[in-house]
């Protein structure tokens, strides 16, 4: 298997079993791989050991938990994740600089800075707005070409363009765009968000980078405006709609399916995709 596709495939596996057996010999031989080659190889592409990236995967992930689901205890959430809770205090202090108490307390439900332009604040609707244009849908698995991105989502738009402009050729009147994001940009480093450019393509592409984006039950809030504004929609669903919804978001990633692209007026029509249990 070719490296690239290799890392870019166990990151997919770390990140829908982080409350799972990921150590580097179990990972190994679910790819049927030498644990010395695998972790070489990872270390090569990624610039951490896999080690590393699990421990910080499963800290972000924990966060996103306690956003999503504020009657949960800190100490539940931490064991879910194998942490006792004083080793969890400790380690979740040492990635945020804030305790988990500490961090619970300050999720935003009303407005919070953008990250992009911290001097911009976004201000969120209420759940009920939310809900008023929220569907529940069933989505057919999609066969796509893929590029991955691992950086500040706020290069997203420039990425957009290059990844068109280079399959351009495989681009006809029935493609679907997708954007397969993994991280929350207000947890995650910046330098450290990953998300997968995607357009649709025949089953018989011969090009290497192609993978299946598994459908399944998402909920769907449609966007059409500046791309500016997106950070404000999606924060709003995540931190106001979805802890109150009764829904619980699935342990993978999210999407969103791309309906008009405007570069001119840096504009898009879009589905924001979650998928849920």
């Amino acid at each position: 298997m070719d490296r690239k596709k290799l890392v870019n495939q166990s990151i997919d596996y770390i990140m829908q079993h982080l409350d799972e057996d990921l150590s580097l010999d179990a990972l190994a031989a679910q790819f049927y791989i030498s644990k010395f080659h695998f972790s070489r190889i990872f270390k090569e592409e990624t610039g951490e050991s896999i080690y590393a990236f699990i421990k910080r995967c499963r800290i972000d992930q924990s966060a996103i938990d306690m956003k999503l689901n504020p009657d949960k205890t800190i100490t539940d959430i931490g064991l879910d994740y194998g942490y006792s809770s004083s080793n969890y205090s400790s380690v979740f202090r040492k990635r945020h600089d804030i305790s988990p108490n500490m961090f619970k307390q300050s999720i935003p439900t009303s407005s919070m800075p953008v990250p992009f332009t911290p001097k911009r604040i976004a201000h969120f609707k209420t759940a009920e707005e939310y809900a008023a244009r929220i569907e529940i849908r069933e989505f057919n698995d999609l066969f796509v070409l893929y590029e991955r991105f691992i950086g500040d989502y706020a290069d997203l738009e420039k990425n957009w363009y290059q990844f068109l402009d280079k399959y351009k050729a495989f681009f006809n009147e029935k493609t679907i765009l997708v954007e397969r994001f993994f991280n929350d940009p207000t947890i995650t480093n910046s330098a450290q968000c990953i998300c997968d450019l995607c357009m649709t393509v025949k089953q018989d592409c011969d090009l290497a980078n192609v993978m299946q984006i598994r459908g399944g039950k998402w909920i769907v809030y449609p966007f059409d405006g500046e791309i500016k504004d997106i950070f404000e929609t999606v924060q709003g669903i995540f931190s106001v709609w979805l802890p109150q919804s009764g829904y619980s978001m699935a342990r993978r990633y999210g999407v969103n399916i791309y309906h008009r692209i405007d570069r001119d007026n840096h504009s898009v029509a879009m589905d924001l995709c979650i998928p849920i249990e």
